[in-house]
């Protein structure tokens, strides 16, 4: 009895029954930090997760264009 969280290159185990937000905090992932997909569908942290889950995480990149804007007011 097991789900399979996947981030990137890496597989982690932890056991069903358990609020994904429970999970991420298991493998010190932050909730924040990534969205979660189960059969290609984007699940919530309140998630009950069942066994022979195979959750898909997908890490969210902040910055960008608000760095961009930043850094061009302060280069005037």
């Amino acid at each position: 009895m097991s789900v399979k969280l996947i981030l990137r290159d890496k597989e982690f185990t932890v056991k069903p029954g358990m609020t994904l937000r429970d999970a991420l905090s298991k493998i010190d992932v932050l909730p924040e930090s990534v969205l979660a997909t189960r059969q290609g569908e984007m699940i919530t942290e309140d998630e009950i997760l069942k066994d022979g889950d195979e959750i898909k995480l997908i890490a969210v990149i902040s910055g960008g264009y608000a760095n961009a804007a930043i850094e061009t007011v302060l280069l005037r």
